[in-house]
């Protein structure tokens, strides 16, 4: 029970590495309040999951800074404190080469990448400075590394995620607070099956030619899961992780090579 007595507040937890991490916390003893879009998908977490108590949904859309700061204050409000903020909702819409990308479509990445993650760091910060104690756990990609065609909107924001998380981490260093990405390879969520096959089009293949160039570049050779990414998650929240601050961490499967 590493996290037992610990609060985490996750968005985009309903589904997917959100989820995945929710339910590795609430194994480990925390108590989570997941973010989703969905109502109805927010309730069918919280069943499948049986975590009683130790689990509550709040609907909201993270790409608003009413509700990204309402999940840090439903948290506090409902559990007394937060000590883990898992900023996990993100991806892109409008898979296109830069010359034809729109407005649109940055703009939509933007909110939903860098700005939910803004917004629920400077909220939750607000709370763990004067308790000295937390953890912010930043969901990025390996992508936040390295480029890729046709998402240049979801790439240029998990960079600036990566830079945030490390920029933050320098100025709640000696609060007893850590701040960290982790940048997972390519994995088959809800999100890659709606949105991979448009952006594997941009690129002149199929989509499960896409999947397969994806594991391709893998010393493992497979796509990873969900689970692992939640471990390494579990890990950083932990007292296990409190040497462990500023970093941006693959779970990739090997392959980026830094």
């Amino acid at each position: 029970m590493e996290l037992e007595g610990k609060v985490a507040a996750i968005t985009g937890g309903t589904r997917g590495i959100g989820r995945a991490i929710a339910e590795a916390f609430v194994a480990e003893g925390a108590s989570v309040v997941l973010n989703g879009r969905s109502p109805h998908k927010g309730q069918q977490a919280l069943d499948e999951m049986g975590a009683g108590d130790q689990a509550i949904f709040l609907a909201g859309d993270v790409k608003t800074r009413q509700d990204c700061d309402a999940l840090v204050d439903k948290a506090v409000d409902h559990y007394g404190k937060i000590d883990i903020m898992v900023c996990n909702a993100g991806g892109s819409t409008g898979a296109a080469p830069v010359a034809e990308m729109t407005d649109d479509a940055v703009q939509d990445a933007l909110l939903w990448n860098y700005w939910h993650t803004f917004w629920c760091m400077r909220k939750s910060l607000g709370y763990m400075i004067p308790q000295q104690s937390g953890r912010i756990i930043n969901i990025s990609s390996i992508e936040g590394k390295a480029g890729k065609p046709a998402v240049s909107h979801y790439v240029a924001n998990k960079h600036a995620i990566n830079g945030l998380t490390k920029s933050c981490a320098v100025e709640v260093g000696t609060l007893g607070i850590t701040v960290n990405s982790l940048c997972p390879g390519a994995i088959e969520t809800d999100v890659m099956k709606s949105e991979g096959p448009g952006a594997a089009e941009a690129m002149g293949m199929s989509y499960q030619g896409l999947l397969d160039w994806f594991a391709s570049e893998a010393a493992t050779k497979r796509l990873n899961e969900v689970e692992d990414v939640a471990l390494v998650a579990t890990l950083l929240a932990s007292e296990a992780g409190a040497g462990i601050t500023g970093s941006l961490i693959n779970v990739d499967g090997g392959t980026l090579p830094y």
